[in-house]
């Protein structure tokens, strides 16, 4: 008959020392291969076998090689658990600093991006490598309440001994996952951790109760985001003839016209305007709209192909573009690399490699990966109307630039040749640039 799994989450937190020495002993016999009293429970067992047989040493203290403060700043500005952090803070930080806890905050791919609450655990924490930026992806440290969470998709406690890695066998964790309610994709995981002594058995379902806060949060965003998309399809779809839909970039279904109502539509990977194939539709004509793209079904009226981007530069840190066309007209606000990026095309409209725009942008033509990420970023809502190989603006778009009224003031921050030479054009005001 096969041994009991062992429940420490079943324990009172009085016997924490106790249960501490139960799992250490378990988790020696099971690695060293002979019999234990008792056997770990099932999500950790799964989860040392996958350790075991990826060959991570489990007496080996695994520092990770940390991100730079540059790139952990650009990702939390791209992430999407972003928007969540207060629901987080609120919900954890309060009882954590109390109860001698950390939040920690990372990334799909297993980063820590934010890492509040007491300052004496952070200290810990700094020694077992649980810093900003690290990477605490189950394969990289071992199990714990970041990695092994991510891997399962399901919310996971991890007590002393339970850690893989044996430098760990001192702290206690609890993380659960929080995905992107528009296609289920992992966005990162929140998790609660300390020293050894301040595991509590509520610990995880408390943690896993606000995970499904920031859930319900992003849905509301998501839900938002389908009512500024309908605000702008509406009107369109009103003048079109035949069958049409408005989608967001995943897929969930705005507005119609002219056919059934679907709640979602499989969208092509990599969806770009222009005639693509879309299950359930067939062949349609792909335009993109502000946060989505418009779907006209094959047969119908086409549209003019002709569009119009004004890249406004004018006002103080808030740099904004608008696109008209067939599709209606939207506009959005810029950050300011991506100010930068689309100045730096709009000037060189014959177009730039990746190589190039590197070397343009940070002085080192080495960053290749940087920009195609930028670009990628931008071509979410820019679509078919910017084009690679080289990166440029699509010839049948007519690109307006309006600079500021001072030289001087074009993109103060930014340290590109191009948009430095204009700045030194100490005129009224660059010229205004239109083809």
């Amino acid at each position: 008959m096969a041994n009991p799994p062992t429940h420490v989450t079943r324990r009172d937190a009085v016997d924490a020392a106790r249960a501490a020495r139960t799992l250490s002993e378990v988790r020696d016999a099971r690695l060293s291969g002979q019999r234990a009293g008792s056997a770990p429970r099932p999500v950790i067992e799964e989860s040392w076998g996958r350790m075991l047989r990826g060959g991570l040493d489990p007496d080996q203290h695994v520092r990770s090689g940390l991100l730079s403060a540059e790139e952990v700043l650009r990702r939390r500005e791209n992430s999407p658990l972003r928007s969540v952090l207060p629901v987080l803070r609120q919900g954890l930080l309060s009882v954590a600093d109390t109860a001698r806890h950390i939040m920690v905050v990372a990334d799909e791919e297993g980063r820590v991006l934010w890492r509040e609450g007491s300052s004496p655990v952070l200290r810990k924490a700094d020694g077992l490598g649980f810093t900003l930026g690290a990477d605490l992806r189950e394969n990289v440290v071992g199990t714990n309440g970041v990695g092994t969470p991510a891997v399962v998709r399901r919310p996971v406690q991890v007590f002393g001994s339970e850690h893989f890695t044996a430098s760990q066998a001192d702290w206690t964790c609890a993380g659960a996952p929080i995905s992107d309610p528009r296609d289920g994709r992992l966005l990162g995981v929140v998790d609660v951790s300390g020293p050894l002594e301040t595991m509590h058995p509520a610990t995880l379902a408390w943690v896993e109760a606000v995970a499904k806060l920031a859930e319900a949060r992003l849905r509301e965003e998501h839900l938002a985001e389908l009512d500024r998309l309908r605000a702008v399809a509406a009107p369109l779809l009103a003048r079109i003839g035949g069958r049409a839909l408005a989608v967001d970039r995943a897929g969930w279904t705005a507005a119609v016209t002219g056919m059934p109502y679907t709640g979602r539509v499989a969208l092509p990977k990599g969806c770009r305007a222009g005639r693509r194939t879309v299950p359930g539709l067939g062949v349609c004509a792909v335009e993109p709209l502000a946060g989505g793209w418009l779907l006209r079904i094959a047969g119908e009226r086409p549209a003019p192909d002709a569009a119009r981007i004004v890249l406004d530069l004018s006002r103080e840190r808030r740099w904004s573009i608008e696109v008209s066309g067939a599709a209606g007209a939207w506009s959005r606000e810029l950050s300011p690399r991506h100010a930068e990026l689309l100045y730096l095309l709009a000037v060189h409209r014959s177009g730039r490699g990746a190589a190039a725009l590197a070397l343009e942008m940070f002085g080192d033509p080495a960053r290749t990966v940087t920009v195609r990420a930028e670009v990628s970023r931008v071509r979410r809502y820019l679509g078919g109307l910017l084009e690679h190989r080289p990166y440029r603006f699509s010839e049948r778009v007519e690109v307006e630039v309006i600079p500021p009224r001072d030289a001087r003031d074009l993109l103060p921050a930014s340290t590109a040749p191009t948009v430095i030479g204009a700045r030194l054009n100490t005129g009224s005001s660059p010229a205004r640039r239109g083809t």
